[in-house]
Parts: C-alpha cells; sequence; structure tokens
C-alpha cells in the first residue's frame, strides 16, 4: 500500500504542479516596445532674445510589462526607461547624464488592478490615463495617473447613438501626508458617446485640479485651482474614406484675479483650441497616416507639466526642474507615418510654435523635426 501512495506521490503530485504551472502562465501576458528617435531642434528663441544652440540629438526608449487576467479581474505593471522625474518622457538620449557608457535610469510606468463586470470597470493603483482624447496636447501619453477610476458602459437600440461612456475617477498628484483635501489631485468625469455607426464622436469633459504648484519637482512659488472643461470631438468626413477632422476647446473658469504671485497679462489666459486633420487607420501593412493640427493653448487651459513636451524645447530647467511648460504657445504639428510591418512603424513630424504671451523681453519660438522608429514585440 506504501507503494502505491510513493508511486501516486512520484506522478501525480508532480502533474499537478506542472498544470498549475501551465494554468498561470496561460493567463499571463508579456509585452515590450522599444523606440529610436532622430531629433534636430533649430531657430529656438528664449525669452531673453538670444537663441538656443541649434540640438541634434539620437535618442531611445524600451518598455517592458505583463498582465496576468482571471475571471474578472487583472493585474498589470511596466517598466521604462527615463528621468525618473521627468514623467513627460521617457525618452533616454545617447551620450546625456549615462557617459562612458554607464547604466541606464529605470523606473515603474504602470501597477494596477482592475476588475470588470458586464458594463462595469474600474481600476485602482497607476495607470493609463483614463480619458478619451484626440492628442497628447492636454495630457502626455507617458504621464501615468495614480487614483481611482469608475467606468460604465451602455448600449443603446438607437439607430443614431451607438453607445454612450461614463467615466470619473480620483487621481492625486502628491501626496501631502495630511488629509486628502491638502493633497495637490485632479478629478475627472467625462460623458463620451458615438453616433452613426461610430462617424461622430463626442467626449465633453470636466477637469478639477487642486492645489497645482505653478513649478513642478519642489521648487514652487505658490499653488493654484484649475477647472477645466473640455469639449472634443472627432468626425469621420466620408464615410468610406478614413478622413477625420478632430476638434477640441478647453475652458478653465477658475478666477485669478486675486492671486497676486500670477502677472496680469496671464490671469485672464485661461482658454485653448485644438483642430486637426487626419487621414488614415494605421491598422495594417504599408498603411499610410498622414495629421496636420494647429493648436493655441493659453497659459492656464492645462497644467504644462502634465501635458505633451514634444512641441518645443521649452522647459523649467531655470527653476531645476526638468519638466516642459508646453502652455501659453501656439503652433503646427505635420505629421507622416507608414506601416514597415505589423509590429514596425515609421513616423516624421515637424513642428513649428510661437509663444502667446511673453514671459521675458521676446516671444519664445522654436522649430523640430523628429523621425521615429517603433518596434513592438
Amino acid at each position: 500500500m506504501k507503494k502505491l501512495i510513493y508511486i501516486f506521490i512520484l506522478f501525480i503530485v508532480p502533474a499537478s504542479i506542472n498544470a498549475q504551472i501551465d494554468s498561470l502562465f496561460s493567463r499571463l501576458s508579456f509585452n515590450a516596445d522599444f523606440r529610436f528617435r532622430i531629433e534636430q531642434d533649430w531657430d529656438s528663441k528664449k525669452s531673453d532674445g538670444s537663441y538656443r544652440e541649434d540640438r541634434s540629438r539620437l535618442r531611445y526608449r524600451l518598455r517592458a510589462g505583463a498582465t496576468y487576467k482571471y475571471k474578472w479581474y487583472e493585474v498589470g505593471f511596466r517598466i521604462r526607461t527615463g528621468n525618473p522625474i521627468k514623467q513627460q518622457d521617457p525618452q533616454l538620449t545617447l551620450g546625456d547624464g549615462n557617459k562612458e557608457f554607464n547604466t541606464l535610469p529605470i523606473g515603474i510606468e504602470k501597477a494596477y488592478f482592475q476588475g470588470e463586470w458586464k458594463t462595469f470597470i474600474f481600476w485602482l493603483g497607476k495607470n493609463n490615463f483614463p480619458f478619451e482624447k484626440n492628442n497628447e496636447l492636454f495630457w502626455s501619453d507617458n504621464v501615468y495617473p495614480e487614483g481611482v477610476t469608475l467606468e460604465n458602459n451602455f448600449n443603446t437600440n438607437s439607430n443614431i447613438i451607438d453607445n454612450i461612456n461614463l467615466k470619473g475617477g480620483h487621481y492625486i498628484i502628491a501626496t501631502s501626508n495630511k488629509s486628502f483635501d491638502k493633497d495637490s489631485y485632479f478629478q475627472g468625469f467625462q460623458i463620451s458617446a458615438s453616433f452613426f455607426d461610430k462617424r461622430i464622436s463626442l467626449f465633453p469633459s470636466f477637469y478639477y485640479f487642486k492645489n497645482i504648484p505653478d513649478i513642478p519637482d519642489g521648487n514652487d512659488n505658490f499653488y493654484i485651482n484649475y477647472s477645466i472643461l473640455h469639449i472634443g470631438s472627432k468626425f469621420k468626413i466620408i464615410k468610406d474614406i478614413p478622413l477625420y477632422s478632430e476638434f477640441d476647446y478647453y475652458k478653465n473658469s477658475q478666477d485669478y484675479n486675486g492671486n497676486d504671485s500670477i502677472p496680469n497679462n496671464l490671469k485672464n489666459q485661461k482658454s485653448g483650441f485644438v483642430i486637426g486633420l487626419k487621414y488614415g487607420d494605421f491598422l495594417n501593412i504599408r498603411d499610410w497616416l498622414f495629421t496636420a493640427t494647429y493648436t493655441k493653448l493659453e497659459k492656464f487651459s492645462a497644467v504644462d507639466f502634465l501635458a505633451q513636451n514634444d512641441w518645443a524645447r521649452w522647459d523649467y530647467s531655470s527653476s531645476e526642474s526638468p519638466d516642459g511648460r508646453l502652455t501659453n504657445f501656439s503652433g503646427i504639428e505635420l505629421a507622416a507615418g507608414y506601416k514597415i510591418d505589423k509590429k514596425v512603424n515609421l513616423k516624421v513630424k515637424y513642428y513649428f510654435v510661437e509663444q502667446i504671451i511673453a514671459l521675458g523681453n521676446s516671444l519664445e519660438n522654436g522649430s523640430r523635426i523628429r523621425l521615429d522608429i517603433d518596434i513592438k514585440f
């Protein structure tokens, strides 16, 4: 009898363990991507009227992550290269800060728990910006908020309305280690809907930012609040052709007239808009993508160090922060992309920007062109 038990343990237990391991790995999925960038900046005027040196850079980014899915929930994380205090920009410049072939800075980009029941979804932790948007001019794709998101989808039987989606959340930018109302945080609420077989998309949103520093990374002089209404839309112009128009409008309703720390010529700089035209869905091999975007964003139409920092070289380096300050500008972006392979994309982008309100003796401006090759694994 004992021999039978030993035989059972010898054969059945390892088989059971292997089955559990196989089951575990069947629920795991891995992802990684690599970007290499060639970038040239020129004609970049400073606020004192002098010009920055023209700059050429070779840059790269590596990201890798995993997701575990089981029944109604999933857990995910992702790491990336990049300066840990420069949330807008995970790219590293060859030879910059890692001279003599030193090691690279790597940080955790995402770490979250997500649950889903039928049409209801929530996530906790650090994850993608959950609200629908056309571009990165209000919020950078490289900035991953930390907090709680709730979402519910409503399917309709209408011939006009395809679906309606409600989202809301609370996200902590910097904890005060006191009561929640003392934190630096933002709250968002969005209603999004698509119409006429997804030819029209509308996504009005409201964002409330509390206790936001004027300068990021601990060098602030004062704190302010933002109350920003966003009206976003996307329209497929011709039914069977991938030609789209996009429009965004931003309006901050906060009153800064009583804030003596803000210059008078900036106190009412609180609105902005973006107009875009796009051709191509960029889904299949040998697909092309073309975009043209014009934007005008006043100083307080967005939180500049949470928005994109792609369009120009403007940052807070004079205040010992590496973060970008890309509001208070108007400009254009022209872009083209080609899908070389299912997992390999090539994109080229050109930018020209000019400041709206001078922060010194002269309006800042700048021109930039970059070429990206993106590879997924």
